[in-house]
C-alpha cells in the first residue's frame, strides 16, 4: 500500500471554518483519473483537486499540471479550487505568483493584499457572453413567481472557463427561499449553452457587498462559486452595474451556512469587457495522509 498527502483548506473565507471547503492533494503524479474521481466522491466535498506535475514553458515560467473533480465528474476549470490549490503550493514552494496548467488553458493566482483581508487574486479568461433566457422557465425551475425576477437586466449566459446562466431576482428574500426543481434544472441546462445556474439580487446581507448570490447543484449548494463570481463580473460590467477596474465584493454562502465573501473587479472599454479578477482568503485548516 502507498499514502498520498492532502491539504484540507477553507476558500474565499473571512475566517477559519467559513468559506468553500477544498482537498489538495499536491503531488500525485501517477495517479489515474478513475482513482482521482473515487478520492473526489470519498473526500465528498464540492471539489478536489490533484496537482499531477509542472512544466516550464519557454520564459522559464513554471506552471502545475492540476485536475479538478466533484464528487461527480473532472471540471475543466472551478474558482475555488483553483484559488486554493495555488495558495497550498504558495505554502509548499514560497512566491507571491502561482501558476496553474488547467483543462482551460493557464491560470494565474498572483497573492497581495488587493482589498482588506485578500490573500489570493486569479485572472480568469476573458468572458463570452451567450443566450438571453427566459424569465418565465427560469421562474419555474426555482419555484417562484415571474414578477419576482429583475425585468429590468438580462438573464444571460456568461463565461470565463464555464458557463453560467446569471439570474438576477429582485430581492434577498426571494433568494433566501429558493426550491428548485433539479430534475427541470438539469433537463434545461442541458439544452442549453449553459453548465449551472447563479442567482444574484443587488439586495444584500452586508452593506459592504455588492451582490448577494446563491449557486444550488446536484441537489446540494456551493457557499462560494468562483467560476461564476467571473461571469457574474463580467455581467454586472456589461449591465453597467459596476464600474471598471473598481473592487467589488460578492456575499455567498449564509443559506449553506458556510459565510463567503469574493473579491472581484474587471476592466470594460466601450463594450469590451477584459481582465476579469476573482479573489478571496484561504486557510489551510488540517493536513492528512490517505491509504490507498
Amino acid at each position: 500500500m502507498s499514502t498520498i498527502q492532502f491539504y484540507w483548506v477553507d476558500v474565499f473565507a473571512k475566517k477559519r471554518f467559513e468559506g468553500n471547503q477544498l482537498a489538495v492533494f499536491p503531488e500525485v503524479n501517477k495517479l489515474d483519473g478513475s482513482t482521482m474521481q473515487k478520492i473526489a466522491t470519498e473526500m465528498n466535498l464540492s471539489e478536489t483537486t490533484f496537482v499531477t506535475g509542472s512544466e516550464v514553458d519557454r520564459d522559464g515560467k513554471i506552471s502545475f499540471k492540476t485536475r479538478i473533480f466533484t464528487k461527480n465528474e473532472e471540471l475543466p476549470f472551478a474558482g475555488h479550487p483553483t484559488l486554493g490549490t495555488a495558495y497550498v503550493l504558495k505554502q509548499l514552494y514560497g512566491g507571491d505568483e502561482i501558476w496553474l496548467s488547467l483543462k482551460v488553458g493557464k491560470i494565474r493566482v498572483k497573492f497581495s493584499e488587493l482589498g482588506e483581508g485578500v490573500t489570493g487574486e486569479m485572472t480568469q479568461k476573458d468572458p463570452s457572453f451567450g443566450k438571453v433566457h427566459d424569465a418565465g422557465t427560469m421562474a419555474r425551475i426555482y419555484g417562484i413567481k415571474k414578477a419576482e425576477i429583475d425585468d429590468k437586466l438580462k438573464i444571460q449566459t456568461v463565461s470565463t472557463g464555464i458557463p453560467f446562466i446569471i439570474l438576477p431576482v429582485k430581492t434577498l428574500k426571494t433568494i433566501q427561499r429558493l426550491t428548485p426543481d433539479n430534475k427541470a434544472m438539469e433537463e434545461y441546462l442541458k439544452e442549453s449553452d449553459a453548465k449551472f445556474i447563479y442567482v444574484v439580487t443587488q439586495e444584500t446581507e452586508s452593506e459592504e457587498s455588492r451582490i448577494h448570490a446563491r449557486m444550488l447543484y446536484y441537489g446540494g449548494e456551493d457557499p462560494a462559486t468562483g467560476s461564476a463570481a467571473g461571469p457574474a463580473t463580467a455581467w454586472l460590467l456589461s449591465q453597467n452595474l459596476i464600474e471598471s477596474d473598481k473592487v467589488y465584493s460578492i456575499e455567498q454562502g449564509s443559506e449553506a451556512r458556510r459565510p463567503s465573501i469574493i473579491y472581484v473587479r474587471g476592466s470594460k472599454k466601450g463594450k469590451a469587457i477584459s481582465n476579469i479578477k476573482v479573489g478571496g482568503k484561504c486557510f489551510i485548516i488540517s493536513k492528512g495522509e490517505m491509504t490507498l
